[in-house]
């Protein structure tokens, strides 16, 4: 990470140059021995080491699957710098030449994997709401797959039966195409990218396409017996190392985004799951080709069989757990689905019941205040009659009795307009427990005297929510007359209420053991009513609804599953910045009463 910070782009092209130069006069220069040698090993595996700082701190800087893929470099930079550091240790520690078979030949194998993996995650493209352990399992699965394809075609020849022209030949074959893969997914990716991620996948595209031909002249130098470290044919792979560091450092300072454009407008999809499927795909026709194709020796023939059942029973066993993951998920997302559907049909229904409240507020606002002007005549001229001494008694008992119906019609004209909404009362602190235990006080000799049994369970404490004590108090004692309604004709009848607090809500729940309601998505609609006629208007409900909207709340209505209805109201606890000590005394001493 220190590295990281110091080396900036300009300062490693100067050092990159120098170090060349240097290396280049050395190489061509000093004979073979050595001092070549160290010098050849510390310098590659120096430079494998600041490549793995760089991109280390590549991840550490970024996030999403930018991190994964500087992560996914930072690894395969890791089996890379093993790989030198076990050849240096051979060289210059033991002073002895690196054994042929060589274990350090897996590692040199297996590091192009996590490479190849970073470049199929394309951290260029927007990212999609995946899980980890997708972009993990194709990962482990294409792992798999490369540690077979080594075990299958480089192992025999190099620990069951020994054939260093059958293992070199397909070492260097087999290594040939993992490199080629990776620089043309690279070259792939740098010609339909635009932005910040195409200069960083062209220069590693000219760093691994470097190193992929100067590994390939290595291993030829080292099958015809003339390669030593430290010679000439090191200078390409230096030069490829410096370059992969380079990229590593335009990535850092670039900090390159997902780009913006729009996930549909990509036609590749992303290369490792159908990398992971083929590698998959593939292990059969393997195992056909070393059964009844390829003529090798007994203890060949039976390791690449028994390895083409091993790989297959552990990919198998990924992809039984990927299934598995992917089944959850979709569960998970069918559940998902199914509760925003539920709650758009909920806010549907919402705005519908907005919509028929506001058009019959419009309407009745109207005819209110056309009624306002005859009412206040009538009730000034019956005043003016009522105090005319010239007038008979009865004549101005009449007089009264007409003022009285005027007052009751200018009141009755009141509550329409509040129904519509026009003159919203004044909101306090509201004691919801308060309040609704006065409304079952108010009501108790008459659902005693209809023989209807009252279960209360209101919760001590209850936090205030903010709204008009009157219009709350209305509405619960609309649905306590609606429940009592529900439960005229049912002998025994119960009438559940319960007050509590869910989260940031205080929830208002009346359940009775009536007769249900006939249609509960209706009963909030203006004029809907199943009560005979004369007993109902059908806009207490209506009202109710309206005020509930009104203190942000929310009212729903439903048939309980052993008969009756339940009907639940929730509101929102105040802010508790907010206080009103004087309207919760005055409340309480209200309840109090």
């Amino acid at each position: 990470m220190f590295l990281a910070m110091i080396f900036t782009r300009r300062i490693w092209i100067v050092l990159t140059i120098g170090l060349l130069v240097s290396y280049g006069i050395t190489a061509l220069t000093v004979k073979a021995g050595y001092p070549r040698t160290v010098m050849g090993d510390a310098t590659e595996l120096l430079l494998i080491l600041i490549a793995g700082t760089v991109v280390a701190g590549n991840a550490i800087a970024s996030r999403g699957q930018t991190r994964l893929f500087w992560v996914l470099m930072s690894a395969g930079c890791l089996l890379w710098s093993a790989n030198s550091a076990s050849w240096t240790y051979f060289e210059v520690i033991l002073h002895k030449g690196v054994p042929d078979p060589f274990f350090g030949d897996v590692i040199l194998f297996l590091h192009v994997v996590p490479l190849m993996a970073a470049v199929a995650i394309r951290p260029h493209i927007p990212q999609q709401e995946q899980k980890l352990y997708s972009s993990t399992l194709n990962f482990l699965i294409l792992l798999v797959w490369w540690m077979f394809l080594y075990a299958f075609l480089v192992f025999p020849d190099q620990y069951v039966i020994f054939n260093a022209q059958a293992y070199s030949r397909n070492f260097d074959s087999l290594y040939l195409l993992e490199c080629s893969l990776l620089v043309v997914a690279l070259a792939v990716l740098a010609a339909r990218t635009h932005g910040k991620w195409r200069k960083v996948y062209w220069n590693l595209f000219i760093a691994l396409g470097l190193y992929m031909w100067s590994s390939l002249a290595i291993n030829e130098a080292i099958t015809r017996g003339v390669y030593a470290t430290g010679s000439f044919y090191d200078i390409p792979l230096v030069a490829a190392l410096c370059w992969f560091i380079l990229a590593a450092l335009i990535g850092r300072e670039a900090e390159p985004t997902a780009d913006a454009e729009p996930a549909a407008a990509s036609k590749w999809e992303a290369m490792s799951p159908r990398l992971a499927m083929a590698a998959i795909l593939s292990l059969p026709v393997l195992g056909f080709w070393a059964q009844f194709v390829n003529k090798s020796q007994p203890a060949v023939h039976s390791f690449r069989l028994l390895a083409t059942l091993g790989a297959m029973l552990v990919l198998g066993l990924f992809v039984f757990l990927r299934q598995y993951l992917l089944d959850r998920e979709l569960v998970r997302l069918v559940e998902t689905s199914r509760k925003s559907y539920e709650d758009l049909a909920r806010l549907q229904n919402q705005v519908i019941q907005r919509e028929k409240l506001a058009s019959l507020g419009q309407l009745v606002a109207g005819a209110a205040h056309e009624i306002n002007n005859p009412v206040a005549a009538i009730l000034g001229y019956s005043e003016l009659l009522a105090l005319n001494r010239d007038l008979a008694p009865a004549q101005v008992s009449m007089a009264q009795k007409i003022g009285q119906q005027a007052r009751r019609t200018r009141d009755l004209v009141a509550g329409l307009l509040s129904f519509a909404q026009q003159a919203s009362g004044e909101k306090t602190l509201v004691d919801l427990g308060s309040l609704l235990d006065r409304c079952l006080k108010m009501k108790i000799l008459q659902l005693e005297s209809a023989g209807i049994h009252v279960d209360s369970n209101i919760m001590n404490n209850l936090p205030p929510v903010h709204g008009n004590f009157n219009q709350l108090m209305q509405c619960c004692l609309e649905i306590i007359d609606n429940s009592l309604d529900a439960m005229e004709d049912v002998p025994g009848g119960v009438l559940s209420v319960i007050a509590r607090r869910e989260r940031n809500e205080v929830v208002l729940e009346f359940d009775d053991t009536g007769v249900g309601i006939r249609e509960p998505q209706r009963v909030f609609d203006p004029f809907y009513t199943t009560k005979p006629i004369g007993k109902g208007t059908g806009l207490g409900l209506s009202a109710t609804y309206g005020v509930v909207q009104d203190h942000q709340g929310q009212i729903s209505c439903s048939n309980r599953r052993y008969g009756g209805a339940s009907f639940i109201m929730r509101f929102p606890v105040a802010d508790s910045t907010v206080t009103a000590p004087k309207a919760l005394a005055h409340q309480n001493a209200a309840s109090a009463s």
